[in-house]
């Protein structure tokens, strides 16, 4: 069968494929505190383990596990320890022949954010309303349309009647939201294949290089007293203001350094400042927490904190009471960047099956947030790709959608990939 047979039998079968993405949808998998104090995912994953298992898949469950996340941590800076992970296991799906052709990985992440601000949403958060071409819900962009358009690109494939000509894996993870621990999981689990497709929405690009990103805590320790004594004290925010100065000239040192076809310059974000008690008392202690996103290939973890370690240091050498306090600096959130090559073959079989549905070249680019791509690629070393339905801008927004076309398409480009990429 060619595309147009696909076409015509996706077109046939629209309504099955939209009603199991608004099931889904309708399925509160919402995540707790960032991931730190659980998540809901349990209800989502049972309801797609019984679809796959219809389906005919071979399934695997892995519950997460907080020393393989611990593992992953000591070995490559990713994974965020201390998450509650009881009743959260990630979901694997095998469809075709283990050992004959390419074996590929469709990833999507179950949880979504919560929808805490509900009075705002035109309609219920966790109803999928269906509206001028839109699904409205949350979780429709970000993403169970990217991770149902995998599934139903394999019913796709059957209701077709044609075979998947490799393996195929769809890799459902837990705690996405939470700084990527469900793929850490599958990655210390062994779970690997030639190809990784991660489903997050895109906005019909092909996302190939993402930025990395290190969050930092300083402490600064000063010296109380009465504000009309202040010689007496030392300002613990005043110190603080010294170090963020200095850092912001080491940013601009950056835009003038590092170039990226696809990405933004790198940039250093304040986004936290705590100190002092009183405009009439000399603050003793100041932290504040700032946010890097760092070029891939150009710039690494390890040589970026070396370098905000460096920065404090050189900082405290020309400030007698810092030499003699020098700052605390902790690191508590990290992910690596990310980037594929335009010739490796994964990209290439994803370009063909993009023009054959889309009758149009893919527009390739970068972005700035960062997602599981970093973990297949820089940790499983496998060809990664991340393309989706839903785009970024709606990703954990009020009255959340997905475009219902940009869904069904996607459906299409995820099969002919398969076909593709699986036959070599």
């Amino acid at each position: 069968m060619g595309m147009l047979d696909l076409r015509e039998i996706l077109e046939k079968n629209k309504e099955y494929y939209i009603k199991r993405l608004a099931e889904l949808v309708e399925i509160d998998t919402h995540v707790l505190g960032h991931g730190i104090d659980g998540g809901l995912e349990k209800e989502g994953q049972d309801y797609l383990a019984r679809l796959l298992r219809e389906m005919g898949a071979r399934l695997r469950l892995d519950p997460l596990k907080e020393a393989d996340i611990k593992r992953c941590h000591e070995l490559w800076h990713e994974g965020n320890l201390g998450h509650k992970l009881e009743k959260r296991y990630n979901l694997y799906a095998g469809f075709g022949t283990e050992g004959r052709g390419r074996s590929l990985i469709l990833n999507g992440h179950m949880d979504v954010m919560p929808a805490d601000n509900e009075k705002e949403w035109k309609s219920p958060p966790f109803e999928a309303r269906i509206e001028g071409g839109r699904m409205y819900g949350r979780g429709t962009a970000d993403m169970k349309a990217g991770l149902m358009a995998s599934v139903m690109a394999v019913q796709l494939l059957k209701d077709a009647e044609r075979e998947i000509p490799g393996e195929l894996i769809i890799a459902s993870v837990c705690d996405e939201e939470g700084g990527g621990n469900g793929s850490v999981q599958a990655l210390m689990s062994g779970l690997r294949a030639d190809g990784v497709v991660v489903c997050e929405g895109t906005g019909d690009e092909l996302i190939l290089a993402h930025m990395g990103f290190v969050f930092f805590r300083v402490e600064v320790e000063g010296k109380s007293c009465h504000s009309g004594e202040k010689k007496a004290g030392v300002s613990a925010i005043e110190k603080a203001i010294k170090i963020i100065e200095a850092m912001h000239e080491m940013e601009h040192e950056w835009l003038l350094k590092y170039r990226h076809p696809l990405l933004p310059s790198p940039s250093l974000n304040v986004g936290v400042i705590r100190g002092g008690s009183a405009g009439s008392t000399v603050p003793s202690e100041c932290c504040f927490e700032l946010c890097v996103h760092y070029i891939p290939g150009q710039m690494n973890y390890q040589g970026l904190v070396g370098e905000i370690e460096d920065l404090i240091s050189r900082v405290s050498r020309s400030d007698l009471w810092l030499e003699k306090h020098p700052p605390k600096l902790t690191v508590y959130q990290a992910g690596g960047g990310f980037e594929m090559g335009e010739g490796q073959s994964l990209v290439e079989s994803f370009q063909r099956a993009y023009s054959l549905v889309r009758k149009k070249p893919v527009q390739i680019t970068g972005s700035p947030a960062g997602c599981d791509s970093r973990l297949w690629r820089n940790i499983g070393g496998c060809q990664t790709i991340q393309f989706g339905p839903g785009n970024l801008a709606q990703c954990h927004s009020t009255d959340e959608w997905v475009e219902i076309d940009s869904y069904l398409e996607a459906i299409l480009i995820y099969a002919e990939l398969i076909l593709d990429f699986c036959a070599a």
